[in-house]
């Protein structure tokens, strides 16, 4: 896995500009963990926001998906008096030039169901666009019908714990690398439980944890980030040797363009 970040940042150096090519290229060591984490290079996830409640704390994580559409979990169940924080890095610096942006509307899945965890996927409209810059720019949206097979590497970030009993978040951004698994894999560890709406990463080493929801599982494809998961569920104690479970976008991509084309 040493040669995974020049694999990486010389895909990233032929992509097309647009959505999913970050004006600062990540570096993703193989399989460092955001159990246990490994810090993004700043700037590096610039379509990564912070979901943060009106005192500021940080709850779940989203992806940019235009300069006015963010993508989340429902279950993270966004607020109207909540803030969508982009271009940040370390929560804990007032240095950064972030952007603390009022939510405008809040769309959730018709058939969110909260008992199956299916359609775990909501799209907040900005009050105000995002001003696009270096460290804030969306990441691309599966289409449906991609397939990323299992053992495909790819990427999640967020600021959810680093030890499932921790008592705080980190500050930094933490990322890890980790393999998709396909439905019929990740049944072995989850049986019936798995949908179709779910796609699974994971249980080599690192998770995501609780604050994660909502944040992004992006694979590389013609040589662009691509939204294939939103962080949903998993191990009650982020279990590195179990899998985590995401909102398969690609099962979820006409709902998306159909509340964006008609708000």
């Amino acid at each position: 896995m040493a040669f995974l970040p020049l694999v990486f940042c010389l895909a990233l150096a032929t992509a097309a500009h647009g959505c999913g090519v970050p004006s600062i290229a990540p570096v993703v060591t193989g399989y460092a963990r955001i159990v246990n984490g490994e810090e993004a290079v700043p700037g590096s996830w610039p379509w990564q926001v912070s979901l943060q409640d009106n005192t500021g704390w940080h709850y779940c994580g989203g992806s940019l998906i235009s300069e006015k559409w963010v993508v989340t979990a429902a279950h993270c169940s966004v607020s109207a008096t909540d803030r969508v924080v982009v271009g940040e890095h370390d929560r804990s610096s007032s240095a950064e030039p972030i952007q603390s942006l009022a939510v405008g509307q809040v769309f959730t899945h018709p058939s969110w169901d909260p008992n199956t965890i299916n359609n775990d996927i909501a799209l907040v409209k900005l009050a105000t666009p995002a001003v696009l810059g270096r460290t804030v720019s969306p990441v691309c949206l599966a289409h449906h019908g991609e397939v990323y097979d299992d053992g495909r590497i790819c990427v999640t970030s967020g600021w959810g714990k680093t030890r499932w009993f921790a008592l705080s978040t980190p500050s930094k951004l933490q990322q890890t690398a980790l393999p998709v698994l396909s439905n019929e894999h990740c049944k072995t560890y989850w049986g019936s439980n798995i949908s179709d709406l779910m796609v699974c990463a994971g249980a080599a080493g690192s998770s995501s944890c609780m604050g994660d929801s909502g944040g992004p599982l992006v694979c590389q494809r013609n040589g662009a980030w691509t939204l294939v998961g939103i962080v949903s569920w998993g191990s009650s104690t982020c279990s590195t040797s179990t899998p985590g479970v995401y909102a398969r976008v690609t099962e979820l991509r006409s709902w998306v363009d159909q509340i964006v084309a008609s708000n």
